[in-house]
């Protein structure tokens, strides 16, 4: 965990702020057993103020599942599945293909209509059609993308999650919230003291995360719908690395307050403390695994830091992670099957996952500095800290090592990423 040097002072800024500077992507590395896919432009989309299509086609690209395939100017552009030249597709060794229209409708709202096509058997695979304002041209297009994700690959697609970052400029920390894709940034918080540790709740309405606005680290919670925030825990000593039970109604946090770093539950409005380990070491680093029954933390009670399990209802407390003499920031996805955490091998800090059921681990990345890693809902991409140079950025890499990205801003700092849940269910 980076904690970076204080400076002066408080400003907020409610989520309706939007920020000047955005992530930018890079894919450095592709999945293989890509799906060949191509996508056209839709059928009237020119009154949009952004191409829905241009947006679908990136979000499959960026998810290295796809094999991007030219659609050229195809004239004219196909609506219907009869008005398709198969024949053409097949001989572009096409799986699938996206055809769709929008049309304005009498209200001032707009219909977009798309089909996903199965090109060797010349059969539609699903389409919806999404009514939509002209501010929703982007949201739209991510639902797109996440529905043929679901249906060529079997796996929900994320594109229409967001995640959350702090971007450091000079003096000032933002924390920041933008689409899953880095665009659309927004300032939920902005100081001159460092923030930090930011935890999505598992409805996407809530961050709780470290300030150190009073001099000190205190963990608030704050609502991205009203913008207002509460203090959770403000005790004497240090306040800080906050988790989310499954349900929303708890944190994990780690408070000094009894003297040394040892973790305790306590209401997600501040209400009744708990302590839950008590050991002379430090423990930190809480995150629930997806039942909410264990608590997953870091701890350096045998010598060196590893990564323990421990029942959210107490008893035992078993050590999970054994390769290496430093393991930290244990992640589980959302299945339970995988952990994610940061080792130090060779002396450089890198991110390996952990088959809970296997056993067995895999390096995922060859940074030096690697840092905060954070599941993506499905499972399928891990965002992380790194860093480039001299400056911080954000890196994505899949499950399994293949697929890479780089994310960053311009002549900034970014760190502290989470990636926030499905919205809705």
């Amino acid at each position: 965990m980076r904690y970076f040097l204080a400076s002066i002072g408080l400003v907020l800024a409610l989520i309706a702020a939007t920020a000047q500077a955005q992530l930018s992507i890079e894919i450095t590395g592709g999945g293989a057993n890509q799906i060949p896919i191509g996508v056209l432009r839709f059928v009237g989309e020119e009154a949009l103020s952004q191409r829905i299509s241009d947006i679908v086609e990136a979000d499959l690209q960026r998810s290295g599942r796809f094999r991007m395939l030219f659609a050229g100017n195809v004239e004219p552009l196909p609506a219907e599945v009869a008005q398709v030249n198969f024949g053409d597709w097949k001989n572009r060794n096409a799986d699938a293909l996206v055809i769709g229209s929008v049309v304005r409708l009498a209200d001032g709202r707009f219909e977009a209509r798309f089909r996903l096509l199965d090109v060797p058997k010349q059969t539609q695979i699903g389409g919806v059609a999404f009514t939509l304002t002209a501010q929703q041209v982007r949201a739209t297009g991510h639902r797109i993308a996440d529905f043929i994700y679901e249906k060529l690959t079997g796996d929900r697609g994320v594109f229409s999650t967001r995640i959350a970052y702090v971007v450091k400029q000079g003096t000032r920390f933002e924390l920041q919230i933008a689409d899953a894709d880095g665009v659309g940034a927004q300032t939920a918080l902005a100081s001159r003291e460092p923030v930090m540790s930011p935890a999505w709740s598992p409805d996407g309405t809530r961050l709780a995360y470290v300030s150190f606005e009073n001099k000190k680290p205190v963990v608030y919670v704050h609502s991205l719908v009203s913008g207002q925030r509460q203090v959770v825990a403000n005790f004497k000593g240090s306040n800080s690395a906050p988790a989310w039970s499954a349900d929303g109604k708890q944190l994990a946090v780690v408070l000094s307050k009894d003297g040394g770093s040892q973790i305790y539950l306590i209401g997600a409005d501040g209400s009744n403390p708990r302590r839950l380990t008590n050991s002379g070491s430090i423990d930190t680093e809480p995150f629930f695994s997806p039942d909410g029954q264990s608590i997953y933390f870091t701890s350096d009670r045998g010598g060196s830091p590893q990564i323990y399990r421990m029942s959210v209802s107490g008893g035992e407390i078993a050590r999970v992670s054994f390769d290496g003499s430093y393991n930290v920031s244990p992640r589980v996805s959302n299945d339970g099957k995988s952990l994610i955490y940061i080792a130090r091998e060779g002396g450089r800090f890198q991110l390996k996952s952990l088959d809970l059921a296997s056993k067995q681990s895999q390096v995922l990345t060859d940074g030096q500095h690697d840092e905060s890693p954070s599941f993506a809902p499905n499972g399928k991409m891990i965002l992380y800290a790194t860093q480039v140079g001299n400056s911080g950025s954000l890196a994505a890499v899949s499950s399994d090592g293949s697929v890479k990205q780089r994310l960053s801003v311009q002549a900034a700092d970014v760190r502290e990423p989470a990636w926030g849940p499905y919205i809705g269910n």
